[in-house]
């Protein structure tokens, strides 16, 4: 079957806001149709996608899917109308991904500097999928930590930043001034298999809220600083690894078009590196 792009962006409203009115409302239309273009693409996949009440709408296990299935394909498509209105309009254009709490700014301005006629965009990567916006077109080069799915890929190790056990301010193990894994032993860990977040907010509103605690890049915690949260160095876990990352085809273009990718990687590779 062919997948409907509008209905595809439909659901994904509804999804996002958990309610058709406010889903309506972003989208233009009314709740009725919008009610039938749900019902359109479940009968279409078979499937229910949607717990519907009188108070709430709540995603089934396919729902679920689908809304982490609708993020990448909507935003290779938007990727790729970009590319197209670049192509006709003669636009040069470079995609930049960044993990979040990664830094890539200072390597922008510098590329600037040497490629005024090349637009640059920036777009945060998932931590829980630091890769997917290089495979799916809506980036060239990723500045990302490890691990992830390099199969495929080109990477330049860039540097090693230490874990952090982010910790609410009242808990015990705050007033310490370093930890090691012994002293986490029968806490509760907010890592994924056991509980992945849909974001690092939520992460951070779970450990301060008292349900967890969670390992984290040092960039990160710094990056989410808030009072009621504390980050502590373990001294007995490995650091994480950073590097760049860009698809292996893209690495390999000799000719004027790679041109300003090559020189991105060598610049980024000089001004990220710590010194």
């Amino acid at each position: 079957m062919d997948l409907d792009l509008r209905k595809l962006r439909y659901f994904a409203a509804v999804a996002e806001h958990r309610h058709f009115g406010r889903a309506a409302e972003q989208l233009f239309i009314t709740q009725p149709v919008l009610s039938r273009q749900i019902r359109a693409i479940e009968q279409e996949l078979g499937c229910t996608l949607l717990v519907r009440t009188t108070r709430s709408v709540e995603l089934t296990p396919a729902g679920r899917q689908l809304q982490e299935e609708a993020r990448g394909i909507l935003a290779a498509v938007a990727a790729a109308v970009q590319r197209v209105h670049d192509a006709d309009r003669g636009t040069r254009r470079l995609v930049v991904a960044f993990s979040p709490g990664l830094h890539v700014s200072e390597a922008i301005r510098a590329f600037a500097l040497r490629h005024p006629d090349v637009e640059t965009d920036l777009v945060p990567a998932r931590w829980w999928e630091q890769d997917a916006p290089l495979r799916d077109g809506r980036c060239q080069v990723a500045y990302l930590r490890r691990p992830f799915d390099d199969t495929g890929l080109r990477t330049i190790p860039i540097g090693h930043e230490p874990r952090v056990a982010c910790l609410p301010a009242t808990h015990p193990l705050a007033a310490r001034a370093e930890l090691t894994t012994a002293d986490l032993v029968g806490e509760r860990m907010l890592d994924a298999p056991v509980r992945r977040t849909a974001s690092l907010e939520e992460k951070f509103e779970l450990i301060a809220s008292g349900h967890g605690i969670a390992l984290l890049p040092l960039s990160v915690a710094r990056s989410y600083a808030r009072p009621d949260l504390v980050h502590r160095t373990v001294t007995d876990v490995p650091g994480v690894e950073t590097c760049l990352a860009v698809p292996a085809d893209l690495a390999d273009l000799a000719d004027r078009r790679g041109k300003p990718l090559r020189d991105f990687l060598e610049i980024a590779a000089a001004t990220l590196r710590p010194a």
